[in-house]
C-alpha cells in the first residue's frame, strides 16, 4: 500500500475539537514509588479513567463522526473482545448511529454487559476476535454497514493522536513515552502526534507482551507479519498481526519497541494497585513494566500510558495473586517429616510466631512417594517480602530439621 500522508497538527486539533465534551482530558499523575523503583521520574497518563475505561473511544468516535450521513444511517459493525466494543458502543450512542458488535463467546462477561448497556447490539460468535471479525465483515458486506476497525484506519489513528497531544501539553519536558502496543493504533497515533510537536521531542517506545510481539518482525520486513502462536494474559494487546496503516506510521515516528514478560506485567499491576491506587488492566500496565525493566537506564521524565482499566474482577484476583507470588509476598512451603503427634501444631506455631499469616494447610499421609510413617505438610503463607520470607523459612527449618526436610517454591 502507498505510505499514509502524515497527520498534521491541524487535523489533530480538529479531532480534539470534535471529541470535546465526549471524552475526558485524563489526568497525568506523578508516582513517587514508581520513580524510586525506576530511578527516574515516572508520570502516569491515566487513560484507564477515560469514558468507557480505555483510550478506544477516541479512535472509534473520530472514525464515526467523519462518516457521511448515508453511512451513519446504515449503521456500523465492529468486532472486539472488550475495549473497542465499548468504545464503539459509546461513540455510536453519542452520534445516534445503530451499532452491532461481534464478540467472542468467551469474552469477559463485564465487558459484554457494558457494551450492551451502552446501547449496542452484541452478537457472540466464535472463540477468537478473528472469528468474530470474519462474521462482522460478512454482515457488513451483506447489509452495507461500515466496519469500524479497532486500529487499521487512518481516522482511528487520528483519534488516538489526541492522547499524544495531551501528553505533550501535560508533561512538556518528557524524555520518553512508553505506550502499550497490540495492533498499533495507539502507538501510531502518539508517535504521529509527537512528530508534529515543536522543540525537543520525547522518544516514543512501544511495549508489547513477549508472547504477543508481532511488531518487531513486521517492522523488520516492512509489512504486517502474523504470529504463528500467541499467549499472554494482556488481552488488550493480544493482537497476532498489526495493522498496515498503523505499521506505516510506526515505522516513521516511533523510536523503538520493547517486550515485557507476564511476570513483569503482573508485578506492574500489583504496584499500580498497591502504590498508585489505580485499577489497570494487564495491557495497560505494559509501559510501567517497561519502565521498571529498564530501571537505571532511562533518562527522564518518563510518561507511561495506562491504556485501559477494564478488567474482570476474577482475572484481577488471579493476576494480583500471581504478582504477590512474584514479589515474594506469598510463600509456599512443603515439609516432609515423621508423622508424630504435635508436629503440625509446632510448625504452625513457628510460622505464626514469625509474623507470617497462614492461608492454607494440606496434611497428606497417603502420597505414593511417602515412606511408612511419613507425612507431607504443605503450607501457604502471606509474608512481607523476600527478607521476611527467608526468616520464616529459617524458622521452619529449625523446627522441622530434627524430623524432616523443607522445600519451597520460591527459594
Amino acid at each position: 500500500m502507498q505510505p499514509m500522508p502524515p497527520l498534521t497538527s491541524e487535523e489533530i486539533h480538529e479531532a480534539e475539537a470534535a471529541l470535546r465534551g465526549i471524552i475526558h482530558r485524563t489526568p497525568v499523575e506523578f508516582s513517587r514509588s514508581l520513580s524510586e523503583l525506576a530511578g527516574v521520574e515516572v508520570w502516569l497518563k491515566c487513560e484507564n479513567l477515560q469514558v468507557g475505561g480505555s483510550f478506544k473511544i477516541r479512535g472509534a468516535y473520530t472514525r464515526m463522526v467523519r462518516l457521511p450521513a448515508t453511512a451513519r444511517a446504515a449503521g456500523v459493525i465492529a468486532a472486539s473482545a472488550g475495549n473497542h466494543a465499548q468504545g464503539v458502543a459509546l461513540a455510536a450512542r453519542e452520534l445516534g448511529i445503530p451499532a452491532i458488535v461481534y464478540m467472542p463467546e468467551g469474552a469477559a462477561l463485564p465487558k459484554v454487559a457494558a457494551t450492551r448497556d451502552y446501547g449496542a447490539t452484541v452478537r457472540l460468535v466464535g472463540s477468537t476476535v478473528d472469528e468474530a471479525l470474519e462474521a462482522a465483515t460478512a454482515e457488513a458486506a451483506a447489509t452495507g454497514r461500515t466496519i469500524v476497525h479497532p486500529f487499521d484506519h487512518r481516522d482511528v489513528v487520528l483519534g488516538q493522536a489526541t492522547l499524544g497531544t495531551e501528553i505533550l501539553d501535560q508533561v512538556p519536558g518528557a524524555r520518553h513515552v512508553l505506550v502499550p502496543a497490540g495492533g498499533g493504533g495507539l502507538l501510531a497515533g502518539i508517535g504521529a502526534a509527537v512528530a508534529t510537536g515543536s522543540g525537543p521531542r520525547p522518544q516514543v517506545v512501544g511495549v508489547q507482551a513477549v508472547g504477543a510481539a508481532a511488531l518487531p518482525e513486521s517492522l523488520a520486513q516492512g509489512r504486517p507479519v502474523p504470529l504463528s502462536a500467541m499467549e499472554t494474559m494482556a488481552d488488550g494487546i493480544a493482537v497476532g498481526c498489526p495493522g498496515a496503516v498503523p505499521l506505516d506510521f510506526i515505522s516513521r515516528t516511533v523510536d523503538g519497541i520493547m517486550t515485557v514478560t507476564e511476570e513483569e506485567l503482573s508485578r506492574a499491576l500489583l504496584l499500580l494497585t498497591e502504590r498508585a491506587k489505580l485499577v489497570v488492566e494487564p495491557a495497560g500496565t505494559a509501559g510501567v513494566a517497561a519502565a521498571l525493566r529498564g530501571a537505571g537506564n532511562w533518562s527522564g521524565p518518563i510518561v507511561a500510558v495506562l491504556s485501559g482499566g477494564n478488567i474482570d474482577p476474577l482475572v484481577l484476583t488471579r493476576i494480583l495473586r500471581h504478582g504477590l507470588v512474584d514479589a515474594r509476598r506469598y510463600l509456599h512451603l512443603r515439609i516432609r517429616a515423621r508423622d508424630t503427634p504435635g508436629h503440625l501444631a509446632r510448625l504452625l506455631a513457628q510460622v505464626a510466631s514469625s509474623g507470617a499469616n497462614v492461608l492454607s494447610v494440606d496434611h497428606n499421609r497417603t502420597a505414593p512417594s511417602l515412606a511408612m510413617g511419613e507425612v507431607e505438610i504443605a503450607i501457604e503463607a502471606e509474608t512481607r517480602g523476600p527478607d521476611h520470607a527467608r526468616a520464616v523459612i529459617d524458622g521452619v527449618r529449625a523446627e522441622a530439621g530434627i524430623a524432616g526436610e523443607v522445600r519451597t517454591d520460591q527459594f
